[in-house]
């Protein structure tokens, strides 16, 4: 498997450093990194009371992801409102339900169904002033949001094609530990922090793998 985001919780594997049946590769971590989403939003607007969080609960890792992000949350003191969607009809009642709860930001997690629809969610975090902040690649802000914040991919398919190697040669899916990535990118959006009358951090700027000006 390559790049696949909670292989324990799709039940591919026992755990990542035991995989323990003929499953093995590499993993995204990105139950984990849905919650650093969570406190760079903090970071990046401290007042920030209560946050939006899509999920589609056909998706097998989404409970993972909605809990680490609202366990995260708690601790910042955040309030997170779940809105679940299975279709993209679903999503003008959720979107409708942030303005009536007065939601102040959204997080749109590495989904399938959700990203196809992150164009209309940023237009419209951008046409209510909320901050958007999307999981995944620092392209992912050329549709509009924030900041995004997600793992580097890039060594993911050599990692892939020596486990392919090893497994031609005769070692065992069981033996080989899932690779977990090392690096992980962070992408800043200036012009909607603009947009928004928000100041990024400079501790933040710093950390920025790409800045949109």
């Amino acid at each position: 498997m390559w790049s696949v985001g909670d292989p324990v919780g799709y039940g591919f594997v026992a755990s990542l450093p035991k995989p323990g049946g003929n499953v093995t590769g590499t993993s995204t971590m990105v139950i984990e990194t849905g919650g650093k989403l969570v406190e760079l939003l903090k970071e990046t607007v401290p007042a920030v009371a209560r946050l939006a969080l899509f999920v589609n609960p056909g998706n097998p890792g989404a409970a993972s992801y909605a809990h680490q992000v609202q366990k995260v949350a708690e601790a910042l003191r955040l309030k997170v409102q779940v809105l679940e969607v299975w279709r993209p009809d679903d999503f003008e009642g959720a979107l409708a339900a942030i303005v009536r709860e007065r939601t102040e930001a959204i997080i749109v997690p590495p989904e399938p169904l959700i990203r196809s629809q992150r164009r209309r969610i940023a237009e419209f975090a951008a046409q209510h002033h909320l901050p958007l902040l999307l999981h995944g690649p620092p392209g992912l802000l050329e549709s509009g949001g924030l900041l995004t914040y997600g793992s580097r991919l890039s060594e993911q398919p050599r990692i892939v094609a020596s486990y392919v190697d090893r497994i031609l040669k005769g070692a065992r899916p069981a033996d080989l530990p899932v690779q977990q990535p090392t690096e992980f990118e962070l992408g800043v959006n200036l012009k909607t922090a603009k947009a928004l009358g928000l100041t990024i951090p400079p501790s933040l700027l710093a950390r920025a793998d790409q800045v949109i000006e």
